[in-house]
């Protein structure tokens, strides 16, 4: 969407009154410079005022400018970056342009450091007429791995992924309902949204936290526990399905169906056995969810060649509910037809493996049924404590083996598998994705959820490669 610019001062102090100045503005142009010319005034227009990079990433996003004058072919137009306010973050050498084939111009910034900084953008026409618009920016810190580094922007508490073909990942977040369409090499925007809350009948977010594919159908659930406060909010006892049609950029996405009493169905099995997990006493009024005896479901995935049996990945509680602990799996056997028809889950023999004292935060399988669980610490919103993958061949009772131990060095928890690849292959290599929501990403204090422009919003994106005894970040 384009935008209204604002006048440079040369605009406002020329030879056009405040009041056709104020007209020029309504009409979203600026004013010349040189009105005394004769030659029609210069426009310059930004497809985002706001725009966000990090320090030594590749692919960052872009702005476009629409520089106009009438009678004058674009590209004989003159657009320069004539000033900084911050240049220790990037000053006016460090914006690229290049032309378009309509004679606009795409805007990249390559930035020296953390922080924000304003950009004036002047463009110069015919009889020396000029217009300014600006362009505040932010720059993130360099990461590990910043070559192979995305950064997925508009949100910046990605937390379960699915791979919808064609090198496009759908992603969700857990500050709202809306699902968000990647290109998975691509820093920026997302191609496409859906916003699923009417559907869902909830004005609050799900608190989406796991997701799985069985063919055209995604799964989908919340984590099930209470929010941060230890308060009970029902958007959060939310499992549901959507429907993709297409691949790649292509992909669409429709509601399907939803349950909202899995909490509850949980709650009673674990009575039943003797409250055995706890869950009764970690889904009380006042117990906030990331304890080690706390409730929070964050990982969904279907059992070895089932479309039935859903495996639920706890990230609370340990079982036992002491450091060391190992994690809780809890098979429901009909999962499809609880999502489909409303059916009483029945739920399958809890499953407890050792992930080195790690909960589940994630997992994935691939067609041949390997499974990459990402597990990382009960309580972590961040890079605090450490976080692991661990293959697994989904059968219960089978130990899973450490592939790779994940960097903890730079903002945010790691929160999402897009997809597994081969795991015989040497060499193979998963992309994980970030929840960076708590994280200080500009260096002024404030988290990433609370920023104000969807532009500075992000998660990030990486490619490890897969050992057998140490991982390999690239």
């Amino acid at each position: 969407m384009l935008v209204t610019v604002r006048l440079s001062p040369a605009a406002r102090c020329g030879a056009v009154g405040a009041a056709g100045a104020a007209a020029l503005l309504v009409a979203g142009l600026t004013a010349p410079a040189h009105a005394g010319t004769g030659a029609a005034p210069v426009t310059i227009a930004l497809s985002a005022t706001h725009l966000g990079g990090a320090v030594g990433a590749v692919g960052d996003p872009a702005v476009t400018a629409d520089v106009e004058q009438a009678g004058v072919p674009a590209g004989f137009l003159r657009l320069q970056v004539v000033a900084s306010s911050n240049p220790a973050v990037a000053g006016v050498d460090d914006v690229r342009q290049e032309r378009t084939q309509d004679g606009d111009r795409r805007l990249t910034v390559h930035p020296r450091a953390r922080g924000y900084t304003e950009l004036t953008l002047q463009v110069t026409g015919r009889g020396g007429q000029t217009a300014t618009a600006t362009l505040s920016y932010a720059a993130s810190a360099r990461v590990g791995g910043a070559l192979g580094t995305r950064y997925l922007t508009g949100s910046s508490d990605a937390s379960a992924a699915v791979d919808a073909g064609g090198g496009y990942a759908l992603v969700a977040d857990d500050e709202t309902n809306v699902l968000r369409l990647y290109d998975r090499s691509r820093s920026g925007a997302p191609v496409k949204t859906w916003d699923l809350g009417a559907a869902l009948g909830l004005k609050k977010e799900v608190d989406i936290e796991g997701a799985a594919r069985v063919g055209d159908t995604v799964y989908w659930t919340g984590s099930l526990g209470n929010n941060k406060d230890g308060k009970y909010k029902a958007e959060r006892n939310t499992v549901f399905t959507t429907r993709i049609t297409g691949s790649g950029a292509d992909t669409e996405v429709t509601f399907g169906s939803a349950y909202k009493g899995l909490r509850e169905d949980l709650v009673a099995w674990d009575v039943a056995n003797g409250n055995r997990y706890g869950f009764a006493a970690g889904t009380a009024a006042g117990e906030v969810p990331k304890q080690i005896d706390g409730f929070n479901v964050e990982g969904l995935e279907f059992a070895p060649g089932s479309t039935t049996t859903a495996y639920l990945g706890f990230r609370a509680p340990l079982a036992p509910a002491v450091p060391g602990g190992k994690a809780l799996i809890v098979p429901v056997t009909n999962f499809d037809r609880v999502l489909a028809s409303g059916a009483e889950p029945v739920f399958g023999e809890a499953i407890e493996m050792n992930l080195g004292g790690l909960a589940v935060r994630d997992i994935r399988k691939n067609a041949a049924d390997q499974y990459l669980i990402l597990a990382g610490s009960f309580a972590a919103d961040d890079n605090s404590d450490p976080y692991a993958l661990y293959q697994w061949d989904g059968v219960p009772g089978h130990a899973p083996r450490k592939r790779a131990d994940l960097p903890t060095n730079d903002p945010g928890g790691w929160e999402a598998v897009v997809d597994v690849p081969d795991l015989r292959v040497p060499g193979a290599r998963v992309q994980l994705i970030t929840d960076n929501g708590a994280a200080d990403l500009y260096g002024d204090g404030r988290e990433a959820k609370d920023l104000d422009h969807p532009e500075w919003k992000k998660s990030r994106s990486a490619w490890f490669t897969l050992n057998f005894t140490r991982g390999g970040h690239r």
